[in-house]
């Protein structure tokens, strides 16, 4: 695993069309790029991020972003709160890459002494496990029941 680099553009991109298209072919590579929503993911500097490898060759990535409350993500919390995005690469899914990527998205949260951690993750989705397993709950049970937070220090009364 490597910290994520300004050269991996590309690699977000990827990682959110894949991420878009997880249950079926639902958006082109163009229609990604196209779509100023979607290409925040990838041409916001992130925060921070991680790119699992099997020697060079990339097989998943995580990156935190903040996004403006004027312009918020899919899992949107609140301006002060990163929203993670995660993805394996086909071919390298099933072996635990997307666990390790979390933790070392989480620890680096802790690291940097974050309140919290979003992410979007949609119905049926089996990704949402593991996102559990690590103690993502529903942001607002009341609201989009596809953003879920971890709330890393005491929970906002």
């Amino acid at each position: 695993m490597r910290p994520l680099q300004v050269s991996d553009t590309f690699l977000r991109r990827v990682a959110t069309w894949l991420n878009v298209n997880w249950c079926r072919q639902r958006f082109t590579l163009a229609q990604v790029d196209d779509d100023p929503h979607l290409a925040a993911y990838y041409r916001s500097v992130p925060d921070f991020g991680f790119v699992s490898t099997i020697g060079s060759e990339p097989t998943g990535v995580v990156w935190a972003t903040t996004f403006p409350a004027d312009a918020p993500g899919y899992g949107f919390v609140r301006a002060d709160v990163p929203e993670l995005s995660v993805c394996v690469l086909p071919g390298y899914r099933g072996a635990g890459l997307g666990a390790r990527l979390m933790e070392a998205a989480l620890t680096e949260a802790r690291r940097r002494s974050l309140g919290a951690l979003s992410l979007s993750v949609e119905e049926g989705n089996p990704a949402r496990h593991l996102y559990e397993r690590l103690g993502f709950a529903p942001a607002d049970p009341s609201g989009r029941p596809g953003t879920l937070v971890l709330w890393l220090r005491d929970v906002p009364g």
